[in-house]
């Protein structure tokens, strides 16, 4: 086994950012929520990430706003910390330890005194429970009345417990009611004034509890407007569920509500801020929407999108570099990796989803691109109970004005048979772009671009169908093009076709022991001539083109292989989340690690790197040219170097906090230090005004609570810009006092010299003795000297004398 030195799996991003309800700080400029083991912070105005809180190592259950103050934040994690952060600058403040008790998974309500202490590290251990039988479910437990007591609901019974009386009222309902809805509590809100708690139940039906302190003499009233179950419930009677509708419930006046529709997806969590004029609703598709008093959207953060299942590949846009996969239902969403964020969903299907459950869509199973990214094939399937199946294969042409995706040509069922492959030919340098699908139907088809003529010159170029294929009536699972686009391999069950694409002949057939082969791939540049696959009997077997035999195999449960198209490597994971790097032509792997991650690794890619690595160890030279990206039932994760050489950061001052307008003014300094360009002749360099600077400075690093009013900055900023008119006027004076100094110099010198050349030219006429007698000359320097101390006052002598 090769050491795996110091590669290391990173998390790069997906996490979901809808697993717990985000919270609005007080002032309503930033939004923070859980997204796996950190806590990003958002900006409620540009949707920007402003930190990620790291430094738990497990997953993150809750934040909260500390209540004695609005800048720092609490942080609990299945880790057994509570960390402490300055979210506005990013820093982590304490940690908490907790008992074990807190972390195990028993279904109670604790109580934990958190010490004050000045170290950083503080261990918590006085503990006493408060409820217990409690909801796993987090919108189901809630304090009321500024914590004079919590209301917690499971199933069908609602529990509230006094903290002042230390007493528990318990309220129960039936199962069913008289109309057959079923009365499952599924959330909990308190009024922050009045003694009314509102629940959710399955049914669609929210009631509101009041007298709740005495146990017979309780009532409660019921409202319903949703037809399923509700999800979450705010303070100030904000519903949500399914449905994709935020209503607000009027209180006291319930039977006026209004709506805020069409919000894209399943209501998961409300949050409002503490002045209740911004609202916050997470979605069931990894996305938080920013409303501005339920009457608009105004910002959308939207997380990676994870459906049950990733129908398509992971693939890597080779024009924007981002990772696409399946997205929100009939959708390709298009994923910054380097900045964690949504770049732009490309709807496929281009049809209104409708949040039904039991009702079949339209899906996106397949994806493809070709290698210049020009072209992407899609197909997208629907099957309904008692109908045929309906397929259909979409090619989209990318459109430089727009910098996206357009429809091109539309294939109505390609295919009888649900299509199981597909894949463009890799050549860059063909005259021709080729796609190859395969189906259930026992036949694979070429789509080639036609030639665009003359006549059909407005009308741009379009697919059809160049080529139909089979093999003796053995279904096809996969198909795989070599990497310079001469030979085509389509697996038939167990035997492997290999296709000249340029006549559809069959060159040769490769069979293996009665098992279905489930994937099929070339291996590139020096290892071009060696074509892989993998068997449902567990074995990764290598075939020799030149001989046309088997070259090696092995004993291996692959669940994916894939190609790195920079390199001759080749990376497989196994079903327990192993993973093997190797080349095809050597036997002993280049890396290889029993459990890369935690569950099961459902897709894989290798993308290009920005700039190539220098070399370094031959365990990890692999990852020179490209990082290989893999995604698993939380988060996409990618193997990376520990001991990778830096970029050189921004030159900017670390007390800033990192917004965006930061970073700008980071790159701005740094164009202006190194910048210049020595040959060009014109210098860009600039005296910094000083007292701009500290402007500058002072509006960047002063904190938005203490800084005076916007009038009084403004002037201040635009006072530090302006020159002093008699600043102007000293410094010309100055100048021409120079200038003036400058013609006396040359005035003076002039004389001198012409007075030099009189006694020359006499004691050339007059003899020697004219010569002999003659002063010396005086030099440029004594003159200026002599000039100075001319110009000195020396009245101060005179009257030092008279005294």
């Amino acid at each position: 086994m090769v050491e795996h030195g110091d590669i290391r799996v990173v998390h790069r991003g997906g996490s979901k950012i809808n697993f717990r309800k985000p919270v609005i700080t007080n002032d309503s400029r930033f939004l923070l929520c859980a997204s796996g083991e950190s806590v990003k912070v958002f900006s409620t105005s540009t949707e920007e990430c402003i930190h990620d809180l790291r430094g738990h190592t497990d997953l993150v259950t809750g934040v909260l706003i500390k209540p004695s103050n609005h800048l720092q934040a609490f942080s609990c994690s299945a880790d057994g910390t509570v960390r402490l952060w300055d979210f506005t600058d990013g820093i982590l403040i304490k940690v908490r330890l907790l008992p074990s008790i807190v972390v195990c998974p028993l279904f109670q309500l604790v109580a934990v005194h958190l010490p004050q202490s000045g170290d950083q590290l503080v261990e918590a251990r006085e503990l006493s429970a408060v409820l217990t039988g409690i909801s796993s479910n987090p919108a189901a437990t809630v304090f009321g009345r500024g914590g004079e007591y919590i209301a917690s609901a499971n199933g069908l019974q609602l529990e509230v417990y006094f903290f002042k009386k230390q007493k528990a009222y318990r309220f129960s309902l039936k199962e069913d009611n008289k109309k057959g809805g079923k009365n499952t509590f599924t959330c909990v809100a308190c009024h922050p004034n009045d003694d009314c708690i509102a629940t959710g139940h399955e049914d669609g039906k929210i009631r509101l509890w009041r007298n709740f302190n005495h146990k017979k003499e309780y009532t409660y009233s019921t409202l319903h407007w949703h037809h399923s179950a509700v999800s979450s419930l705010s303070t100030n009677l904000l519903s949500g569920g399914i449905e994709s509708v935020l209503v607000q419930w009027r209180y006291n006046q319930e039977n006026q509500r209004d709506f805020l529709p069409r919000l894209g997806a399943a209501i998961t969590h409300i949050a409002v801020s503490p002045d209740g004029a911004l609202y916050c609703t997470s979605h069931s598709d990894n996305k938080i929407t920013i409303i501005q008093s339920c009457v608009k959207v105004s910002a959308v953060i939207q997380g990676l999108v994870k459906g049950e299942s990733v129908g398509t590949d992971l693939m890597i846009d080779p024009r924007s570099k981002s990772l696409v996969l399946n997205g929100k239902p009939g959708h390709l969403q298009f994923y910054s990796l380097q900045r964690d964020k949504l770049l732009y969903n490309l709807d496929i299907v281009q049809q209104e989803y409708i949040h039904e459950s039991g009702l079949q869509q339209f899906e996106v199973v397949k994806a493809a691109f070709d290698a210049s990214g020009n072209w992407l094939a899609t197909v997208e399937e629907r099957k309904q109970k008692g109908a045929e199946l309906e397929l259909n294969l979409k090619l989209w042409a990318f459109d430089e004005q727009t910098q996206s995706f357009v429809l091109n040509t539309t294939i109505s069922a390609p295919h009888e048979a649900q299509i199981t492959g597909m894949c463009f030919s890799h050549a860059t340098d063909s005259q021709t772009t080729m796609l190859v699908s395969t189906s259930k139907d026992g036949h694979f088809k070429a789509w080639q671009l036609a030639a665009q003529s003359q006549t059909d010159a407005d009308e741009g170029p379009s697919w059809s169908c160049d080529f139909v294929g089979a093999y003796h009536g053995l279904v096809p699972e996969c198909c795989s093009f070599s990497a310079d686009g001469s030979l085509l391999a389509v697996s038939f069950q167990e035997v492997v076709t290999v296709w000249s694409p340029a006549s559809w002949e069959l060159l040769t057939t490769l069979s293996q022991p009665p098992k279905a082969i489930r994937n099929l791939c070339f291996g590139r540049l020096s290892c071009s001539k060696y074509l892989l696959g993998t068997t449902d009997s567990n074995l990764l077997c290598c075939w020799n083109l030149l001989t046309c035999s088997l070259e090696w195999s092995t004993s291996m449960d692959v669940s994916l292989l894939l190609a790195d198209p920079l390199s001759e490597n080749m990376a497989a994971f196994c079903c327990q989340a192993g993973l093997f790097v190797f080349k095809p032509s050597e036997p002993r792997p280049l890396f290889s690690q029993k459990a890369v991650c935690s569950g099961m690794v459902t897709r894989a890619v290798f993308a290009p790197r920005e700039e190539m690595l220098e070399s370094c160890e031959e365990s990890s030279q692999w990852l020179n040219r490209s990082q290989l990206y893999f995604l698993t039932q939380y988060m996409v994760n990618n193997t990376n170097r520990s001991a990778v050489k830096e970029k050189k950061s921004l030159v900017i001052d670390d007390s800033v906090a990192m917004t965006p307008f930061y970073l700008l003014l980071g790159k701005h300094r740094q164009q202006q230090q190194g910048g210049d360009d020595p040959q060009s002749g014109v210098s860009a360099e600039r005296t910094p005004l000083p007292q701009g600077s500290v402007a500058i400075k002072e509006l960047l690093q002063t904190p938005a609570h203490v800084l005076p009013s916007t009038s009084f900055l403004c002037s201040m900023f635009v006072q530090s810009l302006l020159i002093s008119v008699t600043d102007s006027r000293e410094e010309s004076k100055h100048a021409e006092e120079e200038m003036e100094s400058e013609k006396e110099e040359e005035d003076s010198e002039e004389e001198i010299e012409s007075s030099r050349t009189r006694p020359e030219q006499q004691a050339a006429v007059g003899g020697g003795e004219a010569a002999e007698s003659a002063a010396p000359a005086m030099t440029k320097a004594q003159v200026r000297e002599l000039r100075r101390v001319k110009k000195l006052d020396h009245s101060w002598l005179a009257g030092l004398l008279d005294s």
